[in-house]
């Protein structure tokens, strides 16, 4: 199935990381928010990060959990986006994604301040690699350093929550 990313990317011009995923599954795409699966570990990982549950966001509105967590993310410098603008893909599978199609961060990475990116899963920093740096590089932008971290998805069951928060915990340090 051919999909669209859907969303635009949260971001500011005092944004100092940019937190990438691959693309969002079909319960992100619904709520069209980054993280939507209810299972998904980003938002308790980045509470925990940050020592702000503000983005826990159980039992709110779709609306109000999307507009907690955007607010959550600028007040913590970090920009979200996705590695993909559009691909072939089944479900939410990252193994599924044929034809990917990037989303170009040049401009974000002019106006902001983001001096490092961060990558959710292997995935997304296998295709960063391959489709943005490249891109980035034509624009003279591939100076800015990437750290891959482990997925935050359900389906990344062996990784536990208290590993994925010190695994994050950089993106915190990477703020300060």
């Amino acid at each position: 199935m051919h999909v669209e990313h859907g969303f635009g990317p949260v971001w500011d011009a005092e944004s100092r990381v940019l937190v990438l995923g691959s693309m969002p599954s079909p319960k992100s795409r619904e709520m069209h928010f980054y993280y939507g699966h209810p299972r998904n570990r980003f938002w308790p990982v980045m509470a925990a990060v940050f020592h702000d549950d503000s983005c826990l966001c159980e039992g709110m509105a779709p609306n109000w959990t999307v507009r907690a967590r955007r607010d959550f993310a600028l007040r913590h410098h970090m920009a979200l986006w996705d590695v993909i603008a559009s691909c072939d893909i089944e479900g939410a599978s990252d193994a599924s994604i044929r034809n990917a199609v990037p989303n170009d961060f040049s401009g974000m990475l002019r106006r902001s301040r983001i001096s490092h990116i961060f990558t959710t899963g292997a995935k997304a920093a296998q295709l960063y690699r391959r489709l943005c740096v490249p891109l980035l590089r034509s624009h003279g932008l591939d100076d800015v350093p990437m750290t891959r971290l482990p997925s935050t998805s359900p389906a990344n069951a062996g990784m536990s929550l208290p590993r994925l928060i010190e695994a994050y915990d950089c993106v915190g340090r990477a703020v300060s």
